[in-house]
């Protein structure tokens, strides 16, 4: 009879087990929170940047965590990356596949991820695993025109600035974070300024309007610090 008793309480609970779980995911959609934030280039003429904001938890708020999906891809072609800019979760591999008729030379000297991956033919391709949280920017050794970025993070709570310069970060539990933003050409010191701690509350959070400062006419050395010789590529 027991058996019999447990036998009918396994397969009922069984039964309703997607009805809970269901009940649950509409709970926590309905209790978490959307955060709003447009960025302001100036000067104005810089109508449209290449931009990230993301969100880290702080004190006892959790979030999922941000694991590596799939396979990441920075393409060269036409002496350019493709993507621009790509977000990635910390420890994911990028692959660097050449497809231009001639030779690069990927590097990245700055505070992310540090990295050479040296003189390599048409046709052949390189991976970098980026294990570390940070902001990499990314170049060719040859070609200077040639520029990229790959911001790895250990939240899966970010957004990237649509063509309006508008972000808008979904599905946010409630809770305590630090928000940082970067923003292609503000200067590093306008980039910590714009760092701050914030409490996300259920439902729409508008942060309004941020200003932030572009550099022009900003150049990077090649990866030994120096110039790059101006002398015409076509064969490399």
């Amino acid at each position: 009879m027991r058996t019999l008793r447990l036998s009918h309480w396994i397969a009922s609970t069984l039964i309703l087990l997607p009805a809970i779980l269901c009940a649950q995911n509409r709970a926590a959609r309905s209790s978490s929170a959307e955060l709003r934030l447009h960025v302001q280039p100036t000067p104005a003429t810089h109508l449209k940047v290449a931009a990230v904001v993301w969100l880290e938890p702080l004190g006892d708020t959790l979030v999922l965590p941000f694991t590596p999906q799939g396979h990441y891809t920075l393409l060269q072609k036409n002496r350019t990356f493709m993507p621009h800019l790509q977000v990635v979760p910390v420890g994911s591999v990028v692959q660097f596949p050449n497809a231009d008729p001639f030779f690069h030379n990927v590097f990245s000297l700055f505070d992310g991820k540090r990295f050479d991956l040296g003189l390599y033919e048409a046709g052949s391709t390189k991976s970098v695993t980026f294990s570390r949280s940070g902001v990499s920017y990314i170049f060719c050794n040859i070609h200077p025109e040639m520029s990229a970025v790959v911001i790895s993070l250990s939240t899966p709570l970010y957004a990237i600035a649509d063509a309006a310069n508008n972000f808008t970060v979904r599905n946010v539990p409630p809770g305590d974070y630090a928000m940082h933003l970067w923003v292609e050409g503000a200067l590093p010191p306008a980039l910590q300024g714009l760092s701050r701690e914030i409490k996300v509350s259920p439902g729409m959070n508008d942060l309004g309007n941020i200003s932030i400062p572009i550099a022009t006419n900003a150049a990077h050395t090649n990866k030994f610090g120096g110039t790059y010789d101006r002398k015409p590529t076509t064969s490399y």
